[in-house]
């Protein structure tokens, strides 16, 4: 379906050559819609770990491709089939794209819960383009509704760091007051990690390694420096839960040692969900043997499990820990605050100065 009314080029940040920084020059904005597609006026992209990788030429990423999977904006035009949403919608930006809709994933009902896992999808960002540009095409079947008090630069980081720290914490499937460890708390996935757990009702064991990360932690019930060593980690969550380990634990460091801290701070026949991607995942055999911990690994959520997050983000008034930036020239120095090391949360940038001001004017009436 052919745009009417849609300028002929954009400002983007585009991958031109692996290894190397964006380009940010002006590209043909996209013409066409299929038919589950939504056209969005992008207001804010956000900078996800992801994108580094979309960079170094490992998700295999066909050239010249948008950067950023991490986008919130306004829809200004739908494909022919769409139904759940319309011009003038505030959504976040689903990462897969054009599911294929035959495969068990998508299709079977034990699956079910498994559709954002289907492996001939796209993905904005990574495989498609995505969201460092004036207009991004999103999938309407994978994209969700903001709520009125939820603002762009919090939406964006959630399209990704939240969905998959939100169903991380879903997958240990804790109950009220039971005990949560967070390795690697006080990153961009880690803080909200420590919000989602607390609204659910759990008791969050918060452990980091940077100063900034222990700085960004201190929602936790407790607060644990990893840098004293597994050792260490180990005796003082078993003191804090009497003696029993915390009851699950998630594992958001890429250290080299940040699996097997997760594994030593849970107890016994527990599990661990690891969200971080290094490039080997280390264990103890003596945790998986001797002490039956279960490790399972974990992607995004789905639009169901995506909307109550969104509920749950309005109902608590949970915010992103945000570094922007205004304008996609000033990329660039968010991915150098990034790459430091010195970065509390998320790096966003902002795209469109009016649809923001117009939201911010509108939740202040």
């Amino acid at each position: 379906m052919a745009i009417e009314g849609i300028p002929d080029t954009m400002l983007a940040a585009q991958i031109i050559e692996f290894n190397k920084p964006y380009k940010v020059h002006q590209i043909p904005t996209p013409q066409f819609l299929q038919p589950h597609d939504l056209l969005v006026k992008t207001a804010v992209a956000s900078l996800c770990h992801t994108d580094s990788m979309v960079q170094a030429g490992i998700m295999g990423t066909s050239l010249p491709c948008v950067g950023s999977h991490e986008g919130a904006g306004t829809v200004v035009a739908v494909g022919e089939a769409v139904q759940s949403f319309k011009k003038g919608d505030r959504i976040m930006s689903g990462i897969p794209f054009r599911p294929c809709g035959s495969c068990k994933d998508c299709q079977d009902p034990k699956y079910r819960n498994y559709r954002q896992y289907c492996a001939k999808e796209d993905h904005i960002g990574v495989t498609t383009d995505g969201a460092f540009a004036e207009y991004h095409v999103a999938d309407a079947r994978t994209s969700s509704h903001l709520p009125d008090s939820v603002s762009f630069e919090t939406a964006a980081p959630l399209s990704c760091a939240g969905r998959t720290v939100w169903r991380s914490v879903l997958q240990t499937e804790l109950k009220s007051a039971e005990w949560l460890a967070i390795v690697g708390s006080g990153g961009g996935l880690g803080h909200l990690g420590i919000h989602f757990a607390k609204a659910l009702g759990l008791k969050v064991i918060a452990i980091d390694a940077r100063d900034e990360g222990l700085e960004m932690s201190k929602k936790g019930d407790v607060v644990i420096d990893a840098r004293k060593g597994i050792d260490h980690v180990r005796e003082e969550v078993f003191r804090i839960t009497g003696g029993e380990g915390s009851d699950a634990a998630i594992n958001l460091s890429e250290a080299d040692t940040a699996a097997a801290t997760a594994c030593a701070a849970t107890k016994m026949h527990g599990l661990v969900v690891q969200i971080a991607q290094p490039k080997e995942v280390s264990v103890p055999f003596e945790e998986l043997i001797f002490r039956d911990i279960r490790i399972r690994g974990s992607l995004l959520c789905t639009e169901e499990e995506s909307k109550r997050m969104l509920d749950v983000v309005a109902e608590h008034n949970i915010s992103v820990k945000t570094n922007p930036v205004h304008g996609l020239h000033e990329l660039p120095k968010l991915v150098e605050l990034a790459h430091s090391g010195k970065m509390q949360g998320k790096g966003i940038v902002i795209i469109d100065e009016e649809q923001t001001k117009k939201q911010e004017d509108s939740q202040k009436q």
